[in-house]
């Protein structure tokens, strides 16, 4: 059988040498190839873009380096999140000499300060794509990162820098990084937008996955509809943990005990929270599972020795 035959075409060129092999460098691999990054175009990797950010800032609470998140969706599809922890380092990045840290951070795959553990002992944002995923796939993407006392700022567009960190004034009593983005319509279409309902959602769920983290919400009022059950602002603090994630998830199904068991274990300096509670007669059950903060709809290790 004819190759040709097999696919429906055939080859366009049969002078194929080393003028034909392409080299996309930097970010365009992920404009080229989003879906390899953040798996499609779609509503659910279109939100995957705030939930790599919002790991980002998760990790520092984690760390015991933050207490405080502010999640705050504006118009134009425009996403802003802050932490108030270390903030991304300032200074020129040893084997990049000509950049900062930020940039290097912004514009590069596979670089951050996760990978030796050295400074985050566990990381829900290693397990992910990136920033620099999300910068590429933004029209426009700002970072401000409070340290030092000091505040700095860039800007990039579909991945590449508009100019280089610069120093905008002072920050006596602030620390962290702020990320605010516009995910680009040339990757995911005209239409595409934030659902204040999902990321409402994501926002609790993370602040009930770290009891010693507070997530400010707050929402244009335009983007939600009259009698919208998300609210327009909202502190999210869960003291409980766990334990108030199944409270609130049960509150209007029959349990067969009223208070749920749960308790937070330590082995070999890694900690595992939990949280149970029986359901009555003809209520559906459900079990999630969560790694660093992060879901694991797949299960795991943790997931099938805690059903042991």
């Amino acid at each position: 059988m004819n190759m040709s035959d097999l696919f429906g075409n055939a080859a366009s060129d049969d002078n194929y040498d080393a003028s034909n092999i392409e080299v996309l460098e930097g970010l365009e691999p992920v404009r080229h190839r989003p879906g390899m990054y953040i798996g499609g175009t779609d509503e659910r990797a279109f939100h995957h873009l705030a939930a790599e950010i919002l790991d980002n800032s998760m990790d520092e609470a984690v760390a015991g380096h933050a207490n405080r998140i502010d999640f705050h969706l504006q118009a134009a599809n425009t996403l802003s999140i802050r932490d108030n922890g270390r903030g991304m380092p300032t200074g020129n990045h040893p084997k990049f000499p000509d950049k900062s840290a930020v940039e290097v951070i912004m514009t590069t795959l596979h670089a951050g300060g996760k990978f030796s553990g050295k400074s985050y002992a566990t990381s829900g944002g290693l397990h992910g794509v990136g920033a620099s995923v999300v910068n590429a796939l933004s029209s426009a993407l700002m970072v401000e990162i409070a340290r030092d006392k000091k505040l700095y700022q860039q800007s990039f567009s579909r991945g590449k820098p508009l100019g280089t960190l610069t120093e905008i004034g002072g920050a006596p009593n602030r620390r962290g990084t702020t990320v605010t983005f516009t995910p680009d319509t040339e990757i995911f279409g005209e239409k595409a937008h934030f659902r204040p309902s999902t990321l409402y959602r994501m926002a609790r769920s993370k602040a009930y996955l770290f009891a010693g983290v507070e997530i400010r919400w707050q929402c244009d009022p335009a983007l939600l509809a009259e009698n919208d059950p998300v609210p327009a602002e909202a502190v999210l603090h869960y003291p409980g943990g766990l334990a108030d994630y199944l409270n609130d998830a049960t509150r209007d199904k029959a349990l067969m005990v009223s208070t749920p068991f749960a308790e937070l274990a330590e082995l070999d300096g890694q900690k595992f929270e939990w949280a149970i509670n029986w359901l009555g007669a003809g209520e559906d059950s459900f079990f999630h599972s969560y790694c660093n903060t992060v879901p694991t709809p797949s299960g795991g290790t943790h997931e099938t020795g805690f059903r042991q």
